[in-house]
């Protein structure tokens, strides 16, 4: 999963103190690119905006993945999870490639 178009990031405190909050975490999948997109790729399922103070749109998707159920860990099944993601989301950029300046 390496690409300079779609970036990953993880966020495993936000939550943590819910009572089951050391079971999950939260992957941001980020389009860092200050361009329009599609609008079939836009929306909650997709990809949402993140606004800057200097007025730039950036272009992101969160999901959150539980990794733990209990004291069954499911480590592998939330990496697949992940892959599979990224994958679907890179797919969806791929064409805008050749617009990027």
């Amino acid at each position: 999963m390496q690409s300079r178009l779609l970036h990953i990031f993880f966020d495993i405190e936000t939550g943590a103190d819910y009572p089951d909050g050391d079971e999950w975490f939260i992957a941001d999948f980020l389009f860092p690119y200050d361009m329009k997109i599609p609008d079939d790729i836009k929306g909650p399922d997709y990809f949402t905006t993140i606004s800057t103070a200097d007025n730039k749109n950036f272009w992101h998707h969160r999901e959150m993945v539980r990794y733990k159920y209990g004291k069954t860990k499911k480590l592998t099944e939330a990496l697949e999870f992940l892959e599979t993601k990224y994958k679907e989301l890179h797919s969806m950029v791929e064409p805008l490639e050749k617009d990027i300046k």
